[in-house]
């Protein structure tokens, strides 16, 4: 077969017509060690710390050491197709993930890619995974409430927009559930809900989106989702994953609420990445480390001020304790960093008290800042009455004849864990709660027996909705208590008709 000249000539043509002069230079490194999420590379020796890199197989990975010879890198994806010689190479990118409207009601993993098969998710906007927290100047001091719907959260530790409040407890305490329920009491407070899972099952995470959707809590929520299937570098930057998708929202002036559940497995999954990467094995790397890679997390949470828009995110962690002990080395480094802590006592939870919250441990340092003033009146006392009731209660036990102030403040703090008591997915209003407590502190719950209370709460709220609408606007309307005597009279015409189960049977 002969080749004609005039062929050759025209793909020469061809050739040069396509031709563009420019290089591109690339800076590659080699693979020479890999396992466990972790890669070691040699020869990138202008790598950037947190710069994401690209293996042969299409995987990127990030930039965690920098060392004299060669750079750990922490594999953010599946490291089995990765072997020691593959060629790894910069992409001049700081690690970043996707961010902004298109990301709500979807559920996407830590690297901004959608897991809920619900098709690609179409934003140009990214934002880097790790970025300095605000400083001081940036900031303004939380006053507005953030209202979970918890009775004895918005009443004994509320929470601010802005403000970083832990929930803690040992497993199965019910962290994970109030978590849950403020995130469903957001509906209709122009409020972006973002929810972390770290290291929880799939099915689990699969229930819980689940439970935001019936509720319609999905239309405002992002669900960034870590298995414990995943590896360990996954598991560790979920929370940032989470934090820089949050900022986007927060720095255009909105307000967001981003819950990380739970810190505990990403401190487990960073000391396996320490470990790994060969860090110092002393307090430097873990547990010493954890503490900023923690607290450069939490900061982020944020109340801007009024130059930059007066966004907000408040970040609600959650870590898991062992036996109720606060004072080990993770619930301490978090519980410095927060604001305040809401703890979950598990003898309370068994023995029928949901929310499950120690009014005694659980603390919020912004505090009244963070209520209404109609909140703050009705529960000014509520602390020391169940703080008098739990010490009485314990020597109460011990002896029968008790005086009749002894019994009074016995039954006041029976009646008033009772009326803290609350259903699972079950908010309430903030002017529900405040009708509540109102009956509560002028001694109308005293009369009613324990087993009555609950539907008297739910009986009392829809006949001052049916009879006396204007006392609740006014709350909603002034965040005050009503002035006069209308809203005693209001209740107390209705306790008087109320009848008990006693009452009823005979």
């Amino acid at each position: 077969m002969s080749i004609k000249a005039e062929e050759i000539s025209s793909l020469i043509k061809q050739q040069l017509a396509n031709y563009q002069e420019q290089l591109s230079v690339e800076e590659t490194g080699t693979v020479t060690y890999v396992g466990d999420g972790i890669a070691r590379a040699h020869g990138l020796d202008n790598a950037m710390a947190g710069e994401l890199l690209e293996f042969d197989n299409g995987v990127f990975g990030m930039v965690q050491n920098l060392e004299s010879n060669d750079v750990g890198i922490v594999v953010l994806g599946d490291f089995t197709g990765i072997r020691e010689g593959n060629s790894v190479k910069r992409t001049g990118r700081i690690m970043e993930v996707p961010v902004g409207d298109a990301l709500l009601g979807r559920v996407v993993d830590p690297l901004g890619r959608p897991i809920d098969g619900n098709g690609e998710i179409k934003t140009d906007k990214t934002r880097p995974v790790e970025r300095k927290a605000p400083g001081v100047m940036q900031r303004k001091s939380v006053f507005e409430p953030l209202q979970t719907g918890i009775k004895v959260i918005d009443a004994l530790v509320p929470i601010g927009r802005g403000q970083r409040e832990l929930i803690i407890g040992d497993r199965k305490t019910g962290k994970t559930s109030i978590a849950m329920d403020a995130i469903i009491n957001q509906k209709g407070q122009d409020m972006i809900c973002i929810y972390v899972a770290i290291g929880q099952k799939e099915s689990t995470v699969r229930g819980q989106v689940e439970t935001l959707r019936k509720y319609g809590a999905m239309d405002y929520t992002i669900v960034v989702s870590a298995g414990p299937s995943d590896p360990a570098p996954l598991l560790y930057i979920a929370p940032y994953t989470g934090a820089a998708m949050g900022e986007e929202f927060m720095f255009n002036g909105k307000h967001v609420l981003i819950v990380y559940d739970d810190l505990t497995k990403q401190a487990d999954a960073y000391r396996e990445l320490s470990l790994i990467l060969r860090r110092p094995p002393g307090r430097e790397a873990y547990p010493g480390d954890i503490f900023y890679t923690h607290s450069r997390l939490l900061e982020r949470a944020a109340k801007l001020s009024d130059e930059l828009g007066g966004g907000s995110m408040t970040a609600l962690p959650i870590i898991q304790t062992q036996a109720g002990d606060v004072s080990a080395y993770i619930p301490t480094n978090v519980i410095s960093i927060t604001d305040g802590q809401i703890f979950l006592d598990s003898d309370l939870f068994y023995a029928g008290t949901r929310p499950a919250i120690d009014a005694g441990t659980s603390v919020s340092r912004v505090g009244g800042d963070a209520q209404i003033k109609a909140m703050k009146k009705v529960s000014g006392t509520l602390r020391l009455d169940l703080a008098s009731y739990t010490e009485l209660a314990s020597f109460a036990q011990f002896g029968s004849d008790l005086d009749e102030a002894t019994q009074s403040k016995l039954n006041r703090g029976a009646r008033t864990v009772e009326v803290l008591k609350q259903g699972l997915h079950q908010p309430e209003t903030v002017e529900q709660q405040v009708v509540t407590l109102f009956a509560l502190s002028k001694g109308f719950i005293d009369a009613i027996e324990i087993e009555d209370i609950q539907r008297y709460e739910s009986e009392l709220f829809s006949y001052m909705t049916g009879n006396h609408q204007e006392i609740l606007d006014e709350i909603t309307s002034t965040s005050k208590l009503p002035e006069g005597d209308g809203f005693y009279n209001a209740i107390k015409e209705f306790s008087d008709q109320f009848q008990g189960s006693k009452q009823a049977a005979k």
